[in-house]
């Protein structure tokens, strides 16, 4: 990138986003790089957030990070070194955000994307398409709230082309609130799935919020819908920018056909575009990547890129965040597959269904780690024998669940379904169980919500065994 978005006194800088300014000798001291709310990713020029979490206060790392170059914090009280002290961190840190969009990326144009599944892998495809047709800026890892958007405006500077936002939400006016931060041009929703039903009060409400992306768009914008999502493609009357859809029924603006999964479980496909196809081979494992490469491929293609470039930037774009069917074969031809950032009944069955289609390739077993699925309000128990009875149709080499009922209940449907089934308590059980057990060309899928933290689980399974006692 070119000369940061930033170089902003802290005089201004205060005055933006109306604060004060504290302990700080030379009030025209610019701030010059990106953003942070880690004290230890500080760096000379830059802005330290200081954030109170459940575990730790901000304000207490503020002189490390002044230590290692921030020019000022931004915080709730004095805390001994330059700071900019504002009533509420976050809220000032959005009005900063929205200020250098509208300021300084006068020139950008912002690409949000939202959904209950994908948002972040179709932002990795994007986010490799996009540089081709000029400099990008990207969510780093799934940074998609509050905090993570306008640290990633931060990122940008008056060179960046696009800017490319997760966008989540918890609840209904989430999406907005970030789009007011940084008004899209284009807006992409992936689906309106079952993660975080519970908390949303159904799929209608989950649709409710996901559709703000779209209301945000100006007249001259863009919405890339899901073809087939009717709940995605609905969105379409609540838009007045044009429309792009995409998917596998044969109405949509952009499609695939002729898939197929290769022995990783990759998919390939024809790629069709109103001006031509071209042929894809993803290096992502799962059938739902043929829809987050889709709807890159209509980003792509509004910003100018010709088909058969689209095709081959997909075809050679890579994961770029952690634990989404992160794929490592061991030296002992154990292949793990770490898909422990999340999960809700749709990821899951995707999940299965790929781990299935990579054994089947070379008839090596599969076994699936599992663990419970959280956020699903009064269906808890259904969708998670749901789950149960789906690994039993898939005629898996084993199903492991860990810890809690709600995993029970997977391990109890697919064991009444006629599939070779086990529960576990915890984590350590299923290593010690995995360790002892694993052949070379086996394939295990390790996979739960975030909060269970399966990958650690994954992550272990990748590590050579400990040496026994006294050897």
């Amino acid at each position: 990138m070119g000369d940061p978005v930033h170089p902003m006194p802290l005089s201004t800088i205060a005055e933006v986003v109306g604060g004060r300014l504290s302990d700080t000798p030379d009030p025209a001291a610019r701030v010059v790089a990106p953003a942070v709310f880690d004290s230890r990713e500080a760096k000379p020029g830059s802005l330290f957030i200081a954030l109170a979490g459940k575990t730790g206060d901000g304000h207490d790392y503020a002189k490390q990070a002044a230590t290692r170059g921030a020019v000022a914090a931004l915080t709730t009280r004095p805390v001994g070194v330059p700071a900019i002290v504002v009533d509420d961190v976050l809220a000032a840190f959005g009005r900063l955000g929205r200020h250098l969009v509208h300021s300084a990326l006068t020139d950008t144009r912002v690409v949000a994307i939202t959904g209950s599944a994908g948002k972040t892998s179709t932002k990795d495809f994007i986010a490799q398409l996009l540089p081709a047709a000029g400099p990008t800026v990207a969510t780093p890892q799934s940074f998609n709230n509050e905090i993570g958007l306008p640290l990633t405006i931060t990122l940008a500077d008056p060179s960046t082309r696009f800017l490319v936002l997760e966008m989540g939400a918890r609840k209904i006016g989430h999406i907005r609130d970030l789009t007011e931060i940084a008004p899209p041009r284009i807006s992409v929703v992936t689906n309106v799935g079952t993660a975080h039903v519970g908390e949303f009060g159904g799929q209608d409400n989950i649709a409710r919020a996901k559709g703000e992306i779209v209301e945000a768009l100006p007249t001259g914008g863009l919405a890339v819908l899901n073809a087939d999502d009717p709940r995605v493609r609905a969105m379409a009357h609540r838009t007045a920018a044009r429309v792009v859809t995409y998917g596998l029924d044969e109405s949509a603006d952009i499609r695939a056909t002729d898939i197929t999964l290769n022995d990783q479980g990759q998919p390939a496909y024809t790629l069709h575009t109103p001006e031509g196809t071209a042929p894809v081979q993803l290096q992502f494992v799962g059938r739902p990547q043929i829809y987050n490469s889709l709807a890159a491929s209509a980003v792509g293609r509004e910003a100018g890129l010709p088909p058969a470039q689209i095709a081959d930037l997909l075809s050679a774009a890579t994961t770029q965040s952690r634990w989404r069917m992160e794929t490592h074969t061991r030296a002992d031809g154990v292949t793990i597959v770490n898909d422990a950032y999340n999960a809700n009944p749709d990821s899951m069955r995707s999940s299965l269904d790929a781990l299935a289609a990579m054994a089947r390739g070379h008839d090596q077993q599969a076994i699936a780690v599992l663990g419970r699925m959280n956020e699903l309000g009064p269906d808890t128990r259904a969708a998670h024998e749901d789950i149960g009875r789906h690994a039993a149709r898939l005629n898996l080499h084993q199903l492991i669940t860990v810890g809690g009922d709600e995993a029970g209940w997977i391990q109890q449907a697919a064991r009444d379904a006629g599939a070779t089934a086990l529960h576990l308590p915890d984590q350590d059980a299923a290593l010690q169980l995995l360790r002892s057990t694993l052949r070379s060309g086996d394939v295990v899928l390790v996979k739960a919500s975030r909060g269970v933290q399966m990958q650690q689980l994954a992550e272990a399974l990748l590590q050579p065994d400990p040496e026994p006692a006294g050897a």
